[in-house]
């Protein structure tokens, strides 16, 4: 929960910091090279539950295989809610590409 959190935390406060957003990819890059670093030894480092779910497949070990899912997906919601309460500013839209027969559902932006 606390690396999926912290992975959300990055990019949202990346891509609202208008200077640094077009490096969200290599922050991005640096925190999962820490993450394997540092935290793979203690946890084993599944932020994704698809390469869980790919390596207990056929090993047909699912031990507190529930971990894997719930985690990450509590560790973004938490991420989201504490952003929320700490950043007042105004947000930038989620989206890199806006299309062009549409407005944008989160921004407006034609």
């Amino acid at each position: 929960m606390g690396i999926a959190c912290g992975m959300m935390l990055m990019v949202l406060s990346i891509t609202n910091t208008p200077s640094l957003v077009r490096f969200t990819g290599l922050f991005a890059g640096l925190l999962v090279f820490l993450y394997i670093t540092f935290e793979a030894p203690l946890s084993g480092m599944s932020i994704n539950p698809a390469r869980t779910l790919a390596s207990a497949l056929p090993s047909g070990i699912w031990q507190s295989g529930w971990i894997y899912f719930t985690a990450p997906v509590l560790g973004m919601l938490l991420a989201s809610q504490l952003f929320l309460q700490f950043n007042h500013s105004a947000r930038a839209c989620p989206k890199l590409q806006h299309g062009m027969r549409q407005p944008c559902i989160f921004c407006g932006q034609p």
